[in-house]
């Protein structure tokens, strides 16, 4: 007999993603929503005064979850019909009975697949910004920490003027806010398809009503109210507009970008030694090198970010392709898709929050890398210093253009250090300022505003996007996210 190892399992369900998001978009959940559309439907008709019993909509609500021992029937009416909602219908009417006869009435299959959809959706955003909204205030605590942390900033991957370690993390801060305000704008853009009928007239609704126009809009408020939407779209096909799939997924692949783009610097700053990603006391960097300490949280983050990000173009193809008020050719796409999205967007959130849990700065290895480009950025400092005792600028220039050059050969001819500060201090034309060598060569110096930019930016910019996310930063620091 077959075991689920003989069987291929997602690896976002079986290694990557958390229990929450893996139950949401379970079959579980899935058919369940439905059965809870269909008791709102259902009630919404009664109160409009359709003939539904009270031992119907009783019955209904008794069973909105569906059970394990259902499943097997439904699959099995599935197969003889080839049609999953009237499958579902009929396993509904078979543990609420006195409802059967009115279970969908009016409705289009879309009425639960599109809304059920939307209703996932919107939970999914809402499991995923709290971990977000974590993420950056963790990264914030680090980066307020090493605000005044100086460190080789690059351009072009060389050396170029300093930055800190805490200014450089508000620049993965800043992305991730932004990330923040599109996960946001994408939630709160939701809008319920409501109750449309087949092509989106609500023709057959109006026919239940006698061509009662008012019923009919009454009843699509009162679902949607019933459903947790503040409004629903006035217009729509059979399917809400694939363009909402597109919108969402946009914001979820930009999160995969920027958790690729954070996590590349982590691996650069790891491969300087500068930086290094969590590692546990039991953990293995390599099979064969045990002195290794790879960074494969982060490398995981780059993979699934690359992921996700390729998934919105899947919502792209599909909403384009459609054709007038809607064909079938999404439903297999968005059941691989949206799905996919989510849990890969979930789990590349869990490893943020982990790696910036436990980030290790390691200074002694900074200050080695100032060392060694310092002497070449402070001879600007140095020819002020000359021209403010009196020594003209073209002569202090050329004299540290010849010292600039043989040191350089020293570098990267010999293998040797940068000794340019030592020429500078041998060479008679400097001792004037001798004695202020040591003051232009503070890295804090060639640091600028750095540190106050961080005070500023956590103050201004992270800690009021942050503010509605308090309770939910607490349980997320209280129960530590696990890899």
């Amino acid at each position: 007999m077959a075991s689920a190892n003989d069987t291929f399992q997602t690896p976002l369900n079986s290694r990557y993603a958390s229990t929450e998001m893996k139950k949401l978009w379970s079959p579980r959940t899935r058919f369940s929503t439905w059965r809870k559309l269909w008791l709102y439907l259902a009630q919404s008709e009664k109160e409009l005064g359709l003939p539904i019993s009270d031992e119907a909509i009783s019955q209904l609500a008794a069973h909105t979850e569906i059970q394990d021992s259902e499943f097997a029937g439904v699959a099995e009416e599935e197969k003889k019909r080839r049609h999953d909602v009237m499958a579902h219908v009929w396993g509904y009417g078979q543990v609420a009975p006195a409802a059967a006869g009115i279970i969908h009435w009016g409705a289009t299959s879309c009425y639960v697949t599109d809304n059920g959809d939307l209703l996932l959706l919107k939970e999914g955003l809402d499991i995923l910004l709290p971990k977000l909204a974590t993420t950056i205030y963790k990264l914030s605590q680090f980066a307020e920490e090493y605000k005044d942390l100086p460190c080789l900033g690059y351009t072009h991957a060389q050396p170029a003027q300093l930055v800190t370690v805490g200014k450089r993390a508000c620049l993965w801060i800043q992305d991730l806010l932004m990330d923040l305000r599109n996960l946001e704008r994408a939630r709160d853009d939701l809008r319920f398809r409501g109750v449309k009928g087949t092509t989106g007239t609500q023709a057959s609704f109006l026919q239940i009503f006698h061509g009662d126009h008012s019923k009919v809009e009454s009843l699509d408020e009162l679902v949607t109210e019933k459903a947790g939407f503040k409004s629903a779209y006035i217009i729509s096909s059979q399917t809400y507009p694939r363009k909402v799939d597109l919108d969402v997924l946009n914001a979820l692949g930009g999160l995969g970008a920027t958790g690729e783009r954070i996590a590349t610097d982590i691996r650069l700053l790891a491969h300087d030694k500068e930086l290094e990603e969590p590692f546990e006391k039991d953990q293995i960097g390599s099979s064969a090198m045990a002195y290794k300490r790879n960074p494969m949280r982060s490398e995981r983050l780059c993979s699934l970010g690359r992921y996700l990000q390729n998934l919105p173009k899947n919502a792209n193809d599909t909403y384009r392709a459609q054709w007038f008020e809607r064909t079938l050719d999404d439903s297999a796409n968005r059941r691989l898709s949206i799905p996919h999205s989510f849990l890969c967007a979930d789990a590349c959130l869990i490893l943020m929050n982990n790696i910036f849990s436990g980030l290790v700065v390691y200074p002694a290895i900074i200050q080695k890398h100032i060392n060694e480009e310092l002497p070449f950025m402070a001879t600007e400092n140095i020819i002020m210093a000359c021209v403010a005792a009196g020594l003209s600028r073209q002569d202090a220039h050329e004299e540290i253009r010849v010292l600039s050059h043989e040191a350089a050969a020293v570098v990267k001819q010999q293998g040797g250090k940068n000794d340019l500060i030592e020429r500078i201090r041998k060479a008679p034309f400097f001792e004037p300022i001798l004695n202020q060598i040591d003051g232009l060569l503070d890295p804090k110096t060639f640091i600028g505003r750095a540190p106050q930019q961080v005070e500023k930016f956590v103050k201004v910019e992270v800690g009021p996007a942050l503010e509605k996310y308090g309770e939910k930063i607490k349980e997320g620091q209280a129960a530590q996210l696990s890899v």
